[in-house]
């Protein structure tokens, strides 16, 4: 039982995100609970507590904070991460998307896929990100990266 069983967004104290956002933080959770692979690493001699995990995702003094508990709402602690090395990836990531949804208003299919596929290459690369800084703490497949990281973007947006 290695994985997110649900995830909240404690976007407190952030701008309201735009429809889009809004948009793309629903798909990615939708997608995230319905595939997705998590399991946090042994520590300090102890097991690794085993899932599935109840995770709520909030950005607290510059720091994403990935606070975990278990199906019962038991808390299992925290992993904070600093959102400096998402930073630029982010940047990346909004500006491509923006290129994206103009695109598809206004250019040929060759044209939105080439884009498209640029947009996929800096979202692997925030998975990427986020997989080397869970490093130690948790382990996640790409996949569930890529839908974390869709997350990080959403709460960053308004960070």
């Amino acid at each position: 039982m290695s994985r997110i069983c649900q995830i909240e967004i404690d976007d407190s104290g952030l701008p309201t995100p735009t429809p889009e956002i809004e948009q793309e933080r629903k798909v990615a959770i939708f997608d995230l609970l319905e595939d997705n692979s998590f399991t946090l690493c042994a520590r300090d001699g102890q097991d690794a507590p085993p899932g599935p995990f109840v995770m709520n995702l909030a950005i607290r003094e510059r720091r994403l904070v990935v606070a975990l508990s278990d199906a019962a709402g038991a808390p299992m602690g925290e992993i904070i991460l600093s959102l400096g090395p998402f930073r630029q990836v982010v940047k990346d990531y909004y500006q491509i998307c923006g290129s994206y949804f103009d695109a598809v208003k206004r250019l040929p299919p060759s044209q939105i896929e080439a884009i498209d596929m640029a947009r996929r290459g800096i979202h692997n690369e925030g998975a990427r990100i986020l997989q080397e800084r869970l490093e130690g703490k948790a382990v996640t497949d790409i996949d569930t990266a890529r839908r974390l990281f869709t997350l990080v973007c959403v709460l960053h947006f308004g960070g």
